[in-house]
């Protein structure tokens, strides 16, 4: 996927700093890409970048205007539109990983004519895919899975994969959602596909490889998700992982906006994961623990990831301070 950089970066009025997470997954993996942000009055999210008009964004260098924003449900936001129409006027592309596709809204297309601009989806997914097969493939896999949506299963791949790359190790991060497609310039968007075929476009997204060649797959929603369990069955299925890594807000109890739904045990995540992955690898097993440490000093990181390594028994780790050192070598002595 050719994406034209540098990037503005939109985050529209958002107030929870979890739905920038598009917006803050690019800064953090892709800086070099980023310029400036663009917020809207009322918006109490700040990626600590300057802020800045489509125009002006322009004439600095940005080709792309990023909806840098994933709101409950993937729409675009009716009082957002007067911006996205400047974006196309200043001569900018605008690049959308939400549901609602930016090629469905008349407005939008009908200033893209008039300004010759680009409207990009990045939620789109092939337009074949096979119904899954279940049957063996070749090669290595990790999926990332976890307690609640937003807990660093994206970051985690990602960390994961470029350790085991500068290690020398054959591996190729998969990307299954909006942002990690955005980063990496491939992948499969999952929770776009039609759940009939969601284990057949993880089987389509990692196919056979060498037998030392590890896919870095990561993972979507979380089985004890009650809105998006079932994107999570359908990879565990499809992707037939020999390692998980759960992943886990060390500081959150209940789904996130679900607050009647609390995460269960990280003993019986681990026991329900490994009984679901097992169906198409019986031998599927949870090998490490990477956790959201929260804000505190390094010190404090270490205290928490010690206490749950030991609670679990698993190798436990936050993906932005840890090494992984000794996960790599437990995956490839």
């Amino acid at each position: 996927m050719n994406l034209r950089t540098p990037h503005l970066l939109f985050l529209g009025d958002v107030k929870n700093p979890l739905d920038a997470k598009t917006a803050r997954g690019i800064l953090d993996w892709r800086p070099e890409h980023c310029v400036r942000q663009l917020r809207l009055p009322g918006c109490e999210v700040d990626l600590g970048l300057p802020d800045l008009t489509p125009a002006a964004a322009y004439a600095l260098g940005a080709r792309s205007l990023v909806v840098g924003v994933a709101p409950l449900g993937g729409q675009l936001a009716p009082e957002w539109l007067a911006s996205m129409q400047d974006t196309l006027l200043a001569g900018l592309s605008i690049v959308s990983g939400l549901h609602q596709r930016l090629v469905d809204i008349p407005a939008l297309v009908s200033k893209a004519k008039e300004y010759n601009g680009a409207l990009i989806d990045v939620r789109v997914p092939p337009e074949t895919i096979a119904i899954a097969t279940g049957a063996p493939r070749t090669g290595k896999r990790l999926l990332t899975v976890g307690t609640d949506c937003c807990v660093g299963k994206k970051y985690t791949a990602l960390a994961v994969a470029r350790a085991l790359i500068e290690k020398g190790i054959n591996a190729t991060f998969r990307a299954t959602g909006q942002t990690g497609i955005m980063i990496s310039g491939q992948g499969i968007p999952m929770d776009a596909v039609i759940s009939d075929f969601l284990s057949g476009a993880a089987e389509q997204l990692t196919p056979d490889a060498a037998p030392d060649h590890w896919d870095i797959i990561e993972g979507q929603g979380s089985l004890f998700h009650p809105a998006y369990a079932a994107v999570t069955l359908g990879l565990l299925h499809g992707s037939q992982p020999d390692a998980l890594i759960l992943c886990h807000d060390a500081s959150r109890t209940r789904i996130d906006e679900y607050e009647a739904f609390p995460i269960p045990e990280l003993e019986t995540c681990i026991r329900r994961y490994e009984e679901a992955a097992r169906l198409t690898n019986t031998a599927a097993q949870v090998v490490g623990l990477s956790l959201m440490t929260g804000a505190g000093s390094d010190a404090e990181a270490l205290a928490i990831c010690d206490a749950f390594g030991q609670s679990t028994g698993l190798l436990c780790f936050d993906p932005l301070r840890n090494a992984l050192t000794p996960l790599i070598s437990s995956l490839v002595p």
